[in-house]
């Protein structure tokens, strides 16, 4: 399935309208929900079979920001290159039903998501709203309609990036991105 002329042609609609047909937002989770920083403890004796338990540090703002966009009816799905039981937990309190983690190529799990959805099939990604901070993130940010970064991103992910946010990731970025699509798809009672 090709989904770059799907994208292009979107692309060409003023930003606006843009926001107005999305139906489901996709984040990454490292360096996007959270700040990117991992934080390992032991399980306390060294064995060879000992495992580190990680810890990730998320804002509430973004939190009330996700489920704003599930009362409004735009779907949320979290993909993550990583595993981390504290995500799944995050995701479980939010109510994120989505959450794909240990995903290496993440462009094949968003063309089934848009399939199980129903999206247009005219223009698979013409409804979804991309965020990523890290060339991961490339092949889903240029093939959907609209793609958002964070300002610590790299520069290949800025330049693909429709809007790259004031806040920081896991400081916000989330919150500041659900609002401007709330406000984009006049959702402005949820805002």
């Amino acid at each position: 399935m090709s989904t770059s002329g799907a994208a292009a042609a979107a692309s060409r609609l003023p930003l606006a309208e843009r926001w107005a047909r999305i139906r489901l937002a996709v984040f990454d989770v490292d360096g996007v929900l959270t700040d990117g920083s991992l934080q390992l403890s032991g399980s306390g004796r060294r064995t060879a079979g000992s495992v580190a338990t990680e810890a990730k540090p998320f804002h509430v703002l973004d939190g009330h920001g996700i489920k704003q966009l599930a009362r409004a009816g735009i779907e949320v799905a979290w993909i993550s290159g990583r595993e981390c039981a504290a995500v799944r937990e995050r995701a479980r309190e939010l109510g994120v039903e989505r959450l794909h983690q240990g995903v290496a190529d993440k462009l094949p799990l968003l063309c089934s998501i848009v399939a199980e959805l129903g999206l247009s099939t005219t223009a698979p990604f013409a409804q979804v709203l991309c965020m990523g901070d890290d060339l991961a993130d490339l092949p889903l940010m240029r093939n959907c309609a609209i793609a958002v970064t964070v300002p610590h991103a790299p520069a290949p992910v800025k330049l693909a990036a429709d809007l790259v946010l004031r806040a920081p990731g896991g400081r916000g970025a989330v919150r500041e991105a659900c609002d401007r699509l709330l406000h984009g798809c006049g959702r402005h009672d949820l805002l």
